[in-house]
């Protein structure tokens, strides 16, 4: 009976959070799951779930010798709309969910996660190192080349040594990983302040010392790819040494790369 009531308020809670234009009509899924694991430890949940789009079926059956086809509409279980699971664990902090929204991206998003949800980023290792991770790319992308005219190679240099610093280690720390992988004292001064004005800009707050996600790490470890595209003609993939790859302009004003090799494959 409680969770019929309760039901009954989370469905009023999301029609009255539904006025966007671009949100989709559906159907509201509330349930109640015993034994959810979450962490290796077993917690009861409550699961949200809304279905926007239906998938067309074929039931096939065979009788008497004969086939016949008929179609139904359902919901594809593997392409979930938008759903919520909110486990009943750290109360106090507002309780831990999984959240995802296949159908809205970008700013249309926020009506589930904001609006509707009221939820928040778990600021856990797993958030932080994902964090480090782009702060740091954003940096060598587009702090570096604006402010120290940094070319592609030298980018691509620092985009392997943060990618090698986040392997080989387990534990990040902010000044260590400046003086690792930046080196020259003037970039590590407009990197620290880079790092604080990120956070201040999105309103988070990461510590300079924290153990590192592995799972981050692997699902990250793709924004330090260091790919050099020259017009529509080349791709250049730099995973080494900066000092064997040197950019050049001649007489005519034409650009190009000079790359020394031992071995061709």
């Amino acid at each position: 009976a409680d969770l019929i009531a309760h039901s009954k308020s989370i469905a009023k809670h999301l029609y009255e959070n539904s006025n966007h234009p671009k949100i989709k009509g559906g159907e509201l899924y509330v349930v109640h799951i015993q034994n959810c694991l979450l962490e290796g430890e077993p917690t009861e949940a409550i699961g949200i779930f809304k279905s926007e789009n239906k998938n067309t079926f074929l039931d096939i059956t065979a009788e008497n010798g004969d086939f016949s086809i008929t179609s139904a509409e359902g919901i594809h279980i593997k392409n979930l709309d938008k759903g919520c699971i909110i486990f009943n664990t750290e109360k106090e902090d507002g309780y831990v969910l999984n959240v995802i929204d296949n159908t809205n991206k970008g700013s249309d998003a926020k009506f589930w996660f904001d609006h509707f949800l009221h939820v928040k980023q778990r600021e856990d290792a797993y958030y932080q190192t994902s964090s480090v991770m782009q702060i740091a790319k954003e940096f060598i992308t587009k702090k570096l080349p604006k402010e120290f005219a940094a070319d592609k190679a030298d980018q691509a240099e620092m985009l392997n040594k943060s990618a090698s610093y986040f392997k080989e280690q387990d534990h990040f720390d902010l000044s260590e990983f400046a003086n690792v992988v930046i080196q020259q004292p003037d970039i590590m001064d407009s990197f620290h302040d880079f790092t604080t004005s990120y956070q201040k800009e999105r309103a988070i707050s990461i510590p300079e010392n924290f153990a590192l996600n592995e799972t981050a790490i692997n699902k990250k470890k793709g924004v330090f790819k260091s790919v050099i595209k020259l017009d529509k003609n080349f791709s250049v993939y730099v995973h080494g040494d900066r000092n064997k790859i040197e950019r050049g302009q001649d007489e005519s004003g034409r650009k190009f790369y000079t790359l020394w090799y031992d071995e061709e494959k």
